[in-house]
């Protein structure tokens, strides 16, 4: 009987030491952490996007800049060409009047 009860006894208290819950503090830190790194690398994401939007904006805008200077010096060149045809209206009645009187 001394022996039964202190086999009993015995698996009360080895029960005791392993129903006992472990803490899980250590693993508690390490998630903010891991979520600060995640914010940081979509941080880094968002700038690249930025900057390469604001690149082919600055793109856009010179490619702009071109387009409006070509057409700039379209609308010069006709209007020299049409001043030019002005100056040479008069010179070519007076030939053909020249040829008139010959």
């Amino acid at each position: 009987m001394t022996k039964l009860l202190a086999a009993l006894i015995a698996g009360l208290f080895s029960a005791a030491v392993f129903a006992q819950a472990t803490p899980a503090a250590p693993a508690t830190p390490a998630a903010p952490a891991a979520k600060a790194e995640a914010k940081a690398a979509k941080a880094e994401v968002k700038a690249e996007k930025a900057e390469k939007t604001a690149v082919k904006a600055e793109a856009k805008a010179d490619k702009a800049e071109k387009t409006a200077a070509k057409a700039e010096k379209k609308a010069d060149k006709k209007a020299v060409a049409k001043k030019d045809a002005k100056k040479a209206e008069p010179k070519k009645e007076e030939a053909k009047k020249e040829e008139k009187k010959s």
